[in-house]
């Protein structure tokens, strides 16, 4: 098995940890009421978003999401949060840098060995779920668990979910499909930014991603008989029905959108072997972004 499968697979248990840990993380998480910006680079920037649409939509303050590298300068908030799993991304440690004396800051990081365990005001550390792959999976996961236990909306059942994505087959003829739309709305949306990532890191595969209502804009114009559309979440009105008369695949699910993440891993860790690709190593790619001029 490759590095990420056994990651992909493990995933269950890191969420339940992460779940537990939530509360003993509370006093440097964004508290209710509180204007937080999420930061992060490729994956964590999608987590990034889901998280701050999670926060916003449940009430408990406004919440914005950037690429670090796309941080607003003059833009004030009470406390800014960077996902980074190696804790050595260029764009992060700047950005905390910048920020340092002049507005709280919290890394979430895998690697405790790192520079931003000094750059951040404040670390959460979640080492049990770092990954030996260049692509990430369960720390993406594992992080979004720990900011959703801390908002009140994870439960056990997500749990029960990603067990269930590792255990059913996946739908068949999947992995011969030439390209690959992934679709949200909220939250999920940035779930279908990541799916869309994922696919192309592990499988060099064609997607795309949009907001769920977007996809009528245009994007549909390429749907036919070769690609598939995947949902994340309840899909709007009718846009079902529309896709499959394109001759189109469609792909959803009843489980937890989270969970349905684990199956997009298991799609491109899928589609990779069928291409002969190494999914643990994916071209021109590194675990961490480090610029030399920096």
């Amino acid at each position: 098995m490759s590095f990420v499968e056994i990651e992909i697979a493990s995933q269950p248990e890191c969420w339940r940890r992460a779940a537990e840990l939530a509360q003993s993380h509370a006093a440097v998480l964004p508290a209710r009421g509180e204007r937080v910006a999420v930061v992060g680079c490729g994956t964590s920037f999608y987590m990034a978003q889901a998280y701050a649409s999670l926060r916003e939509e449940s009430g408990q303050g406004e919440t914005d999401a950037f690429a670090a590298s796309e941080f607003p300068a003059r833009r004030r908030y009470d406390r800014v949060v960077a996902l980074t799993r190696s804790g050595t991304t260029t764009e992060v440690l700047e950005l905390l840098g910048r920020l340092h004396g002049t507005t709280p800051t919290v890394a979430i990081t895998a690697d405790p060995e790192t520079p931003v365990m000094t750059a951040a005001d404040a670390v959460v550390v979640l080492d049990f779920a770092d990954e030996q792959s260049v692509v990430q999976t369960r720390f993406a996961t594992t992080l979004l668990t720990l900011l959703r236990a801390h908002l009140g909306l994870h439960t056990d059942a997500v749990v029960r979910d990603a067990e269930k994505a590792l255990a059913e087959p996946l739908p068949q003829g999947l992995v011969d499909c030439t390209q690959f739309s992934f679709l949200g709305r909220g939250w999920t949306a940035g779930l279908a930014n990541e799916a869309a990532l994922k696919m192309k890191e592990a499988s060099l595969s064609w997607t795309e991603s949009y907001a769920a209502m977007e996809y009528r804009h245009g994007p549909i114009s390429i749907a036919g008989d070769t690609t598939a559309t995947w949902m994340f979440g309840t899909a709007p009105e009718g846009l079902r029905e529309q896709l499959l008369e394109t001759g189109a695949r469609w792909v959803e699910s009843d489980l937890d959108p989270l969970a349905d993440l684990v199956r997009v891993q298991r799609l491109a860790v899928a589609r990779a072997t069928a291409r002969g690709l190494d999914p643990d190593a994916p071209r021109h790619l590194t675990r961490s972004v480090v610029l030399a001029d920096a």
